[in-house]
């Protein structure tokens, strides 16, 4: 293949040439995405369908669930279909496809993140301005933002990455197609301005990544000054599972764009993008949602609304 006109078709990261690893991969994954499904699905039901959810912090939690839904959409059934039909390939467009909406969904989740941020810093410094600073249409503006910034990323990349030629083979060492890894197939220097535009998107997130860390170093001070042990339990509780999850998102994200070549190996490449691309979506609803009463008592009441008429 010279370039990547002449490419039709990738193929894969396979989990294993036995039929028993490959079984084991389906079922794992399986299990995996329907947690996934059912969690989110479950929030998006319960937030949508009960008015006394609708409130900014619970907005934010359904663009949340939707975007983990689409992510791990985009990247699980093929892989689980592949192995399934012991196949590793997939179309040059499916693969540009499924590249655009991982970046997309991913960076728009990223951004959201950082606002929910935003969002609790208000809540719990600035209670007083609360709804006058995140009033319904602030909140449509601020999720609209991240949607549309995460979009404009996977555009850019995604037409700067499949506009490269690409000579290298067509085989992509990852389970589903990954940015860097389809620049490994390039054989043209131009790939250095894909390069300059990963680490223009790391110095964006890095910046949302500060602004997040600032906004919780505001509330934990706010937070140690409560005189109630129950009030400040309640509200690291809010803040630590969020945290956390920013924290394992991009420090994963980064380490799979820019680690040094001489630790970069398929195994590892394969345990972090597990870990950013299917952890997240998984525990999300767990860490933000069922620990939260509000939820629990409006799934309750739901779920005995379709039970029970």
């Amino acid at each position: 293949m010279s370039n990547s006109s002449s490419t039709t078709i990738f193929f894969l990261l396979a989990f294993g040439d036995r039929r028993e690893l490959q079984l084991l991969h389906f079922w794992l994954f399986l299990g995996i995405y329907l947690a996934a499904l059912l969690g989110n699905s479950l929030i998006i039901a319960t937030i949508a369908f009960d008015h006394r959810l609708h409130t900014p912090m619970y907005f934010f939690l359904f663009n949340l669930s939707l975007l983990d839904l689409g992510s791990i959409s985009t990247t699980v059934p093929k892989s689980m279909l592949n192995s399934l039909l012991e196949t590793r390939a997939i179309s040059y467009a499916g693969c540009a496809s499924q590249l655009f909406m991982f970046i997309f969904l991913m960076s728009a989740e990223y951004y959201l993140l950082s606002v929910m941020a935003y969002d609790r810093y208000v809540a719990i410094c600035k209670p007083l301005h609360y709804g006058t600073l995140l009033g319904s249409r602030a909140c449509v503006h601020m999720a609209a933002a991240a949607w549309g910034t995460g979009f404009l990323s996977a555009v850019l990349h995604t037409v700067n990455i499949f506009s490269l030629p690409l000579c290298k083979g067509n085989a992509v060492d990852q389970f589903y197609c990954e940015v860097p890894q389809i620049l490994k197939l390039s054989c043209s220097d131009t790939y250095l301005r894909e390069v300059g535009l990963l680490m223009f998107s790391v110095f964006v997130d890095f910046v949302f990544f500060l602004f997040t860390v600032l906004s919780y170093v505001q509330i934990f001070s706010v937070v140690l000054r409560i005189p109630s042990q129950q009030g400040r339990h309640k509200a690291f509780s809010t803040c630590l599972p969020h945290l956390a999850v920013v924290s394992l998102f991009i420090s994963t994200v980064v380490f799979a764009h820019i680690k040094p070549p001489s630790i970069s190996s398929p195994s590892l490449d394969l345990v972090v993008a597990v870990l950013y691309s299917l952890v997240p979506p998984t525990v999300n609803p767990l860490i933000y949602s069922m620990r939260n009463k509000e939820i629990k008592d409006a799934l309750w009441k739901m779920i005995q609304r379709v039970l029970f008429h």
